[in-house]
C-alpha cells in the first residue's frame, strides 16, 4: 500500500438518518460495500500503477488507467454525495443567497432548473450521475450527466451537487422506478452545505 492511500470518509449522519427517502439498509450497503469497494480497488490500482512506473512499464501503466478512473471517480463522487444530503424536511426546501440568484439567472427559476435537472438525470441510460456544475470559464451553472463513475471534472465543470442513479443507490427500495427515487431526493438535499460548496467553488459569498 502506498503511503498516500485513500480511506473511506466518515459518514456525517447515521444510516437511518435519511429515511423514509433512503432506507438504512440501502445506506449501509451503499457506504460500507460500494463506496468502500471503490476505495479498496483504487488503492490497489494505484499500488500496481506505482510498481509499473518504477519498472518503466508504460503498457501496464496505460492498462491500469481505466481502473483508476472508475474507482477514483467512484470515491470522488460518493465522498461529495454524502455531504450534500440531510434528513428530509417537512416543507419543500430551496437554495438561498448567491446560489439561488445564480440558478434564477441561468435557468429562469428554481422550478425550471429542478425540472430540467430531473429530466436529464432520469434520461441517463444505464448507470451514472446527474450533476449541477459550475463552468468557471463562462461563469454559469450547467446541468450535466456522467456515465458510470466518471467525475464531473472531466467535462470541465466544478461539481456543486449530484444525484447517484446507479441501481445500488435505490433499487432495494424503489425497484425499477427511478423517477420516484429522483423525485424523493429533492427532500434530502442539504441546501446549506450545497450553498457553502458553491461559495467555495465560485468565490461568491
Amino acid at each position: 500500500m502506498t503511503e498516500n492511500h485513500y480511506t473511506l470518509p466518515e459518514l456525517p449522519y447515521d444510516f437511518n438518518a435519511l429515511e423514509p427517502v433512503i432506507s438504512a439498509e440501502i445506506m449501509k450497503l451503499h457506504y460500507t460495500k460500494h463506496h468502500q469497494g471503490y476505495v479498496t480497488n483504487l488503492n490497489a490500482a494505484l499500488d500496481k500503477y506505482h510498481d509499473a512506473e518504477a519498472k518503466r512499464d508504460p503498457a501496464a501503466m496505460i492498462a491500469l488507467q481505466s481502473a483508476i478512473r472508475f474507482n477514483g471517480g467512484g470515491h470522488i463522487n460518493h465522498s461529495l454525495f454524502w455531504t450534500i444530503l440531510a434528513p428530509p424536511q417537512k416543507d419543500p426546501q430551496e437554495p438561498k443567497g448567491a446560489l439561488a440568484e445564480k440558478i434564477q439567472r441561468d435557468f429562469g427559476s428554481f422550478d425550471v432548473f429542478k425540472e430540467k435537472f430531473s429530466a436529464a438525470t432520469l434520461g441517463i441510460q444505464g448507470s451514472g450521475w446527474g450533476w449541477l456544475g459550475l463552468n468557471k470559464g463562462l461563469g454559469r451553472l450547467e446541468i450535466a450527466v456522467c456515465a458510470n463513475q466518471d467525475p464531473l471534472s472531466i467535462q470541465g465543470l466544478a461539481p456543486i451537487f449530484g444525484i447517484d442513479v446507479w441501481e445500488h443507490a435505490y433499487y432495494l427500495q424503489y425497484k425499477n422506478v427511478r423517477a420516484d427515487y429522483v423525485k424523493a431526493c429533492w427532500q434530502i438535499l442539504h441546501w446549506k452545505a450545497i450553498e457553502e460548496r458553491f461559495a467555495g467553488v465560485s468565490g461568491i459569498a
